[in-house]
């Protein structure tokens, strides 16, 4: 591990849900709409819009992986083990994933200075509820509260989890950030797709959805979009079931492409729908969506400047490297994205403790070596810290 002289700000920590997550703030009459728990061969699952979810094998996450498990795979798997090896061994769930207090205890043991966190099941719910907008806003509303009871918005400097916002009732959206901001929320967090309203589907950029984006805007407030369920089908090349497939019948298939996708269409539909020139102080970040689209993505913002002279109001390259921050997977070539966005444009994020995380967040800093100092500690400090400052307009 590299030595540092300051400790980072971890842009990728997550939660695992408690078991009354989405249903201690809502009512029970709403269970069937929204979330419930059913038990199926003695194993708990929840039920998700009358549906019974398989997103994930343990919901309860008790008894769970190790954080990292799947560590060498995501390296390259140099000792050729299955994909579902890496999962054999389990553990008891260690109090860190539900408790802010024993989680700021193993940030100071990891040397982290503060972490955002996200939610895990709670980024694959909206994909299931999308066919009744007033279901995600009760589930959302309900799921907030719980985040903001066990976790807090801003908890003692350290932590700040963020409340998950959808545009699909853009009214809803914009109540559910006024009252985040005012339980002082440092982010916001969505899924990377184009939201189901009460009238279809539209792209997150359209101006029906204005009364939210200026809002942030005003507020100063960044939005993170966040590795989850988009819906992106793979058009009958795979199983369009979300659930792991690490298990002994794994082949490789383009539903693992499925977040690239999703981030890069949403991303650029944000600079060719003119969003920051409706609103230019907003802050985006896309996070735990790697980063090896950026090239192409770039690559077709210029093609598109070229053939459509005059759509722009400048190099929509400009503009993507302005409002856009990246969080590379961290198996990802990070001096390339450095190279294409600017260092004050990267952040550091582990994962923990999935097991597609670093198994100690920090055992990734060394691949930031290559670094100057002053781009290291933007990398790994700056820019998050200064995204997690509102900069009201």
């Amino acid at each position: 591990m590299a030595s540092l002289d300051f400790q980072p700000f971890d842009c990728d920590n997550h939660y695992y849900e408690a078991l009354d997550a989405f249903t201690r703030h809502l009512n029970p009459m709403n269970g069937p709409r929204c979330v419930q728990w059913a038990e199926v061969d003695g194993r708990k699952y929840h039920v998700v819009g009358g549906r019974l979810s398989r997103a994930v094998v343990n919901p309860t996450f008790d008894p769970i992986a190790k954080p990292g498990a799947m560590y060498d795979y995501f390296r390259g798997n140099p000792d050729g083990r299955q994909p579902w090896e890496f999962l054999a061994e389990r553990e008891r769930i260690r109090p860190c994933y539900r408790d802010r207090d024993e989680r700021i205890k193993t940030l100071d043991e990891f040397g982290l200075s503060a972490v955002w966190m996200f939610p895990t099941l709670g980024m694959l719910y909206e994909e299931v509820l999308k066919d009744d907008p007033g279901a995600v806003a009760l589930t959302f509303t309900a799921f907030n509260r719980w985040v903001l009871e066990d976790w807090g918005f801003n908890y003692k400097g350290r932590i700040f989890a963020a409340p998950y916002i959808s545009l699909a009732d853009v009214d809803w959206a914009c109540r559910e950030l006024e009252w985040a901001l005012d339980k002082d929320a440092r982010t916001v967090v969505m899924r990377a797709a184009a939201p189901t309203t009460e009238l279809g589907q539209f792209s997150p950029f359209d101006e029906r959805f204005d009364a939210f984006w200026s809002r942030v805007n005003e507020a100063g407030i960044t939005v993170v979009i966040h590795a989850g369920d988009s819906g992106y089908s793979s058009q009958g090349y795979a199983n369009d079931k979300f659930s792991s497939t690490f298990s002994g019948g794994f082949k490789p298939s383009i539903r693992g492409f499925a977040i690239e996708r999703a981030a890069s269409d949403f991303i650029i539909t944000s600079v060719f729908e003119k969003l920051f020139d409706r609103f230019p102080n907003i802050r985006m970040a896309s996070v735990e969506n790697g980063s090896e689209f950026l090239a192409d993505l770039q690559n077709k913002l210029t093609s598109t400047h070229h053939k459509m002279p005059g759509y722009f109001t400048e190099h929509p390259v400009e503009t993507l490297k302005r409002h856009w921050w990246i969080n590379p997977f961290w198996e990802d070539d990070v001096e390339e994205v450095a190279g294409l966005m600017g260092a004050d444009r990267v952040l550091f994020g582990s994962d923990w403790p999935h097991i597609e995380a670093l198994p100690n967040p920090l055992d990734g800093v060394n691949d930031y070596k290559q670094f100057e100092p002053a781009d290291q500690k933007k990398i790994l400090l700056d820019n998050v810290s200064s995204l997690n400052v509102r900069r009201p307009a």
